[in-house]
C-alpha cells in the first residue's frame, strides 16, 4: 500500500516533516526529522540511530503520523533494515540532502539500521 499521489508529492519536496509518536505512557509527541521517497515508498532514519527518542517510540509502537503542509498523515512504521532498502534510502538522502546541514551525520553506516519505511494507515 501506498500513499496518494498527492500526499507522495508532498512528502517529496519537504525538507523536513513533523512525525508524531506515542510513547507507552504519557502524551504523543512530534519530532522534525527528514524523509524521504524513493519510486512510491517513504523512508524515515533516525540521525542519533536507535537511540533516537522517536525512533524508539515508532518501534514500541508503530502506528504514527506525519505531519506535512498542515496535513497529518497516519502511517505505519515498519523496519527496513534489508540491504536494498537501506542503499535506496542513503541513495535517496543523498540526491535531497547533500549539501544541508546535517547531511553527513545521515551518511554514517552505524545508524543504517535504525531506516523504516512508512506505510499509510
Amino acid at each position: 500500500m501506498s500513499f496518494s499521489g498527492d500526499d507522495l508529492a508532498r512528502l517529496r519536496t519537504a525538507e523536513e516533516v513533523d512525525i508524531e509518536t506515542q510513547p507507552p505512557e504519557g502524551p504523543a509527541h512530534r519530532t522534525t526529522i527528514w524523509l524521504v521517497v524513493d519510486g512510491d515508498e517513504v523512508f524515515i532514519r533516525s540521525v542519533r540511530g536507535k537511540a533516537g527518542r522517536w525512533y524508539r517510540e515508532a518501534t514500541a509502537n508503530p502506528a504514527v503520523a506525519v505531519h506535512v503542509d498542515g496535513r497529518r498523515l497516519p502511517a505505519t512504521a515498519i523496519p527496513a533494515t534489508d540491504p536494498d532498502s537501506i542503499e535506496r534510502t542513503t541513495a535517496a538522502v543523498r540526491r535531497k540532502y547533500v549539501g544541508i546541514e546535517g547531511f553527513e551525520s545521515m551518511q554514517n553506516p552505524e545508524i543504517f539500521d535504525a531506516t523504516l519505511r512508512l506505510e499509510p494507515a
